[in-house]
C-alpha cells in the first residue's frame, strides 16, 4: 500500500497488520468487528496494555445479520478487558494505530465479500490533527488515549477541551448475553450463500397462477339410487351414468376458453423449469405478464356475469332433461319406492314427474350453491440458494430462456460464493 496516498485500499488483513504493528495505542470504530481483527487487538493489548485499546460498535443483532460483525469477536475483546462501547447507528468506520488513522467503508458481507489487498480504494488517510480530533470526539475512553498520545501540554489542553460527539455506552454482560441468545435463536444466513442468491434475484421470480371458481362445467351430481335402478337407454350416455354433468362441455358457461387463454399466458411468460422447479418469469418481462393478466381478469369478470345470469336456467333445463328421460321408465317399471307411497297402484305421468322431482330435490343444487367468486390468484416467490444449487437448474433455465446470457450470470454466482473467511464446511 502506498503510504503517502490520500485514497487507499484497506482490507481486513491490512488492518490486522496495522494493529499487530502498534507501538502505543489502537482505536477502532465501525458497525461491527470480525473475529480476525479482534484477535489482532487482543494480541496488541498483551503488549501495550488493555487500557491502550478501545472499540466502538453498533452492537445489535440486526447489524450482525447484515454481516458487519461477529458476536464472538466482541466476546473475545470484552473477556480480554478491552474497552468496548456501543454506539447505535454507527456506519462509518475508523481505525487509528498510534498516530496513523483511516476512515474507511465497512463491508456488509450480506451484500458483498470483503475487499482484497489489491481492491479499489475504500479508505481515506487522516492527518495527525484529524486523528487526535476523531479520538477525542469518538468516546471517553478514546479521548483518554488521545490525551495520552498528545506531544505537548498545549495539545493535551486542546484535546481535553473537545466534546465527545458520538453517543455511546459500555457493552454490559447483560447486553452481550441478550445479543448472543438472539443470534443463537435466529442465526444469520451464510453470507456467501446470500450473495449467490442475489446474483439471480434480478433475473428470475417463481410464479404460480391459479384460476378458482370458474369451472362450473366440472360440477357433477350423483343420480339418486332409486332413479339409477330404473335403467334406460343410451341416449344421454355421455352425460348420464351414476353421475350427471350439470353443464354440457360446449356450453357458453364452460370455463374452458378461459383456461385455454390462461394456459397460453403461462406458456408465453412463465415456462416450466421441470416438475421439481416450477414456473418462473423473467423480471424484465413481468410487466408484460401483469398486463396480460389484467386483460384476462376483464374476461373473467364478463364470464362471471354471464354465469350469474344464465346458470339457473341451465340447471332447470338439465333437471327437465333427467325428468323427461326417466318419466316413461317410472310409469313402465313402477318402482317400489313409488308404489309404497301410492293409494291405488296407478302411476300417472304427473305422479311420475312429481316423484322424480322429489328425488332430484335431494341432490340438485341451485345456481347460488354453485356460483362462487371467480378469481385469478398470482403468487410470486424469489429464488433461494437451495433452488440455485440444484445440478439441473442452470440447464433448465437455459432451455426455458435461450436468449439470455446465463453463463455470465452463473459465473457471477460462483464468484459470489465461498470466501476464505467463511466456513467451507457449511455448504
Amino acid at each position: 500500500m502506498n503510504t503517502d496516498a490520500l485514497f487507499c485500499a484497506l482490507s481486513p488483513s491490512r488492518i490486522s497488520e496495522l494493529i499487530r504493528s502498534a507501538q502505543r495505542a489502537v482505536c477502532y470504530a465501525g458497525p461491527g468487528i470480525q473475529l480476525d481483527l479482534a484477535q489482532a487487538m487482543v494480541e496488541a493489548a498483551g503488549r501495550l496494555g488493555k487500557e491502550m485499546l478501545t472499540v466502538s460498535l453498533d452492537f445489535d443483532d440486526r447489524v450482525m445479520r447484515m454481516g458487519y460483525g461477529d458476536v464472538g469477536a466482541v466476546t473475545l475483546l470484552i473477556d480480554a478487558g478491552i474497552s468496548v462501547h456501543s454506539s447505535p447507528g454507527l456506519r462509518t468506520a475508523l481505525v487509528v494505530v498510534d498516530n496513523e488513522g483511516y476512515i474507511f467503508t465497512p463491508t456488509a458481507l450480506y451484500l458483498e465479500a470483503e475487499p482484497s489487498d489489491d481492491a479499489a480504494s475504500n479508505a481515506i488517510r487522516m492527518s495527525g490533527e484529524q486523528v487526535a480530533q476523531a479520538l477525542a470526539r469518538l468516546s471517553p475512553s478514546a479521548k483518554v488515549i488521545a490525551v495520552a498520545q498528545a506531544k505537548t501540554p498545549e495539545a493535551k489542553k486542546q484535546i481535553e477541551a473537545l466534546t465527545v460527539d458520538v453517543v455511546s455506552a459500555p457493552i454490559t454482560q447483560a447486553k452481550l448475553a441478550e445479543v448472543t441468545t438472539s443470534l443463537k435463536e435466529v442465526p444469520p444466513v451464510r453470507f456467501d450463500l446470500a450473495r449467490q442468491v442475489r446474483v439471480f434475484e434480478p433475473y428470475l421470480q417463481y410464479v404460480e397462477l391459479s384460476l378458482t371458481g370458474a369451472a362450473i362445467q366440472r360440477h357433477r351430481l350423483a343420480i339418486p339410487p332409486n332413479i339409477q335402478k330404473l335403467g334406460g337407454s343410451k341416449d344421454l350416455e355421455s352425460r348420464l351414468r351414476t353421475t350427471f354433468e350439470l353443464i354440457e362441455k360446449g356450453s357458453k358457461l364452460s370455463s374452458k376458453p378461459l383456461e385455454d387463454a390462461l394456459n397460453e399466458i403461462r406458456k408465453n411468460f412463465t415456462p416450466s423449469l421441470g416438475k421439481d422447479h416450477g414456473r418462473v418469469v423473467l423480471k424484465a418481462a413481468k410487466p408484460y405478464l401483469v398486463e396480460r393478466l389484467t386483460e384476462f381478469r376483464t374476461k373473467l369478470d364478463a364470464h362471471q356475469k354471464t354465469v350469474a345470469a344464465d346458470l339457473q336456467k341451465h340447471l332447470d333445463t338439465s333437471r327437465d332433461q333427467i325428468v323427461a328421460y326417466f318419466q316413461a321408465l317410472v310409469i313402465e317399471t313402477k318402482p317400489d319406492a313409488l308404489l309404497g307411497q301410492s293409494l291405488n297402484g296407478v302411476i300417472s305421468t304427473a305422479t311420475a314427474k312429481k316423484w322424480l322431482n322429489g328425488e332430484l330435490d335431494r341432490v340438485f343444487p341451485s345456481a347460488d350453491d354453485l356460483i362462487q367468486e371467480m378469481k385469478l390468484d398470482e403468487r410470486y416467490k424469489d429464488v433461494t440458494f437451495e433452488t440455485l444449487n440444484r445440478k439441473d437448474f442452470l440447464e433448465s433455465v437455459k432451455d426455458a430462456f435461450p436468449n439470455v446470457d446465463w453463463d455470465k450470470a452463473y459465473s457471477e454466482f460462483k464468484a459470489a460464493g465461498q470466501s476464505e473467511s467463511e466456513d467451507p464446511k457449511a455448504t
